[in-house]
């Protein structure tokens, strides 16, 4: 594995003195202070390749930009309309640039609205440490009677219905502002000036829009991307649901493996590949993300190792981020099937067998709590599920070439 760390950039607390002290290989990052739809110019993407290069004093850092995440699909192409195929344009030129600048693999994803969604951002946990939560009664409470979106008491079970009643009628004022303001924090940049209005007309946009031609929009995106990426020997790779079912009822459509698959076959290039998130895969009880890394392998191209605990049987259901070694995920058996699958093809002779991983969000412990660091992506939390992983990957691959060595003894031996 390629152990990898995400960085928000000059502004993030977590330092790239922080990524060097963690012993990471390579850097996540993206350039988050540039619109949507507009062009990324060599200028700024080598600007962040020298922040990355450079320590605070002046010496390198050894360190270089591996991953994009993202770069961001607009609204407008998720829906295909105003500026659409500019946009289009706008983000091939940006994969041109940013493989001229040496930069392969490319993460997004085609999530409408919203980017991610939790309800709480830094829940306490009983040993004092705190973890993203998605609470479906609050968000129930959110959607029915903060936002009022229409039809959405039908969304939820009358079970959760009658709980998100009841929860409402306790909540003060700055119960529901926290609520509002941690649910739309999955708009990058936009928490603090996205009101309920902004949400409900940007779900408006969606009305007509059902999963199915959400997903003929990304094969039409996909059909335009991919082939120039296999030209310019890039990997796009996008990023699953998160949480990997319907919300505000807008579509989902890369919550699955089926859902993943039908978009991998519809452009069945190398280069139109999966970000493997074991956390936004694993928030469903449905989902096995290691029989998907089994069944989808060759073309994961980029992954996030984290886990969730899930507090239900049904599709939609509360969660919190617990720590990388526990919750619904056996990580042990996606670490080994990784392990499997880049001996595959390191055997097979691709370039790519080293799959960039990187430890994804982490609970605040210690230090991190007052830090304030960008919420998940704390400095000592990710740096314990970094060495929990490393610990596993250093096993399979103990096993994988003892398993290996052993029976070519055998035939020295033998002749």
């Amino acid at each position: 594995m390629q152990q990898t760390w995400r960085w928000f950039g000059p502004a993030d607390t977590v330092t790239v003195e922080t990524m060097m002290q963690a012993g990471v290989e390579g850097v996540v990052s993206a350039l988050h202070h540039i619109p949507t739809g507009a062009v990324w110019s060599p200028a700024e993407i080598a600007l962040r390749q020298q922040q990355i290069a450079i320590m605070a004093n002046g010496r390198p850092s050894g360190l270089a930009w591996n991953v994009v995440e993202s770069l961001p699909v607009s609204e407008d192409i998720k829906k295909q309309k105003g500026a659409w195929r500019t946009h289009i344009e706008n983000w091939k030129q940006s994969m041109r640039h940013l493989a001229s600048a040496g930069i392969e693999v490319i993460c997004y994803n085609f999530m409408p609205v919203l980017d991610w969604t939790r309800t709480d951002l830094a829940w306490e946990r009983p040993n004092g440490a705190r973890c993203m939560r998605f609470d479906l009664i609050d968000f129930a409470a959110y959607d029915i009677h903060i936002l009022a979106r229409p039809g959405a008491a039908e969304s939820f079970p009358d079970d959760v219905r009658e709980a998100a009643a009841a929860r409402f009628a306790q909540m003060s004022e700055a119960d529901k502002e926290a609520i509002a303001g941690n649910v739309v924090f999955g708009l990058p940049g936009a928490a603090e000036r996205f009101s309920l209005e902004d949400v409900r007309t940007q779900l408006g946009e969606y009305d007509n829009i059902s999963e199915e031609t959400l997903q003929g929009h990304m094969i039409d995106f996909l059909s335009e991307v991919a082939p120039l990426a296999e030209e310019l020997g890039v990997r796009l790779c996008c990023h699953p649901d998160d949480p990997p079912f319907p919300l505000l009822g807008l579509p989902r459509i890369m919550s699955t493996e089926a859902q993943y698959r039908k978009i991998l076959d519809a452009v069945e290039l190398p280069a139109n590949g999966v970000t493997l998130c074991s956390g936004a895969l694993g928030a469903r009880p449905d989902n096995d993300p290691a029989a998907i890394m089994k069944a989808l392998g060759d073309r994961v191209h980029f992954m996030h190792l984290r886990n969730v605990t899930i507090e239900g049987e049904a599709v939609m259901n509360s969660f919190y981020e617990d720590q990388h070694l526990s919750g619904h995920t056996d990580m042990a058996a996606l670490v080994a099937a990784v392990v499997e699958e880049e001996h595959r093809r390191k055997a097979a002779g691709r370039s790519d067998w080293s799959i960039p991983i990187r430890p994804d969000h982490g609970q605040d412990i210690l230090d991190d709590i007052g830090r304030q660091a960008q919420p998940g992506y704390p400095a000592i939390g990710r740096l314990k599920g970094l060495a929990e992983l490393r610990g596993l990957f250093a096993a399979f691959e103990w096993s994988e070439e003892r398993a290996t060595a052993v029976p070519n003894a055998i035939d020295s031996a033998q002749a």
